[in-house]
């Protein structure tokens, strides 16, 4: 599986190594939804947004298999910000109360969630192909190794 380099690949990257079968990528995935340019050639996989209130997901005008996301993990995904705000080092002007926190920071790199995992594998029928029920038995047996 091939992943865009840039966040998405530090998300994803890291787990797919770990979890699937080492050679060369059999499919590609990008991520796709509005706001975003028509993906040229066609992936075989693409990450789309959920709306954050009625739950649809946003489907691509073709028939690409999609994989829905969190609207805001996808927005952090597709829109990455320039870099953290940094806090004021001067005094604050007479009559502006500075009440926003500062942004958190992560303590590392990001950590998939063993039980989210296996509750998704759980819900897709291909769960039954040999190849992914291998993946979601050792998952199963090890939930803290590497890389949850």
């Amino acid at each position: 599986m091939a992943v865009p380099d840039g966040l998405a690949m530090d998300v994803f990257g890291r787990v797919l190594d770990v979890l699937l079968p080492p050679g060369p990528p059999a499919k590609r995935a990008i991520l796709a939804g509005p706001g975003l340019p028509a993906p040229d050639p066609a992936p075989d996989i693409v990450l789309v947004p959920r709306h954050p209130r009625t739950g649809q997901v946003w489907r691509p005008s073709t028939t690409m298999e999609t994989v829905p996301l969190a609207a805001d993990v996808w927005t952090y995904l597709a829109f990455p910000r320039e870099g953290l705000p940094l806090p004021v080092t001067a005094r604050m002007p007479d009559g502006v109360l500075r009440d926003e926190p500062l942004p958190r920071h992560p303590w590392g790199s990001f950590r998939a969630d063993s039980r989210v995992f296996l509750h998704t594998l759980a819900r897709l029928p291909a769960v039954r192909q040999p190849w992914l029920r291998r993946i979601y038995d050792q998952v199963k047996d090890h939930p803290y190794a590497r890389p949850f």
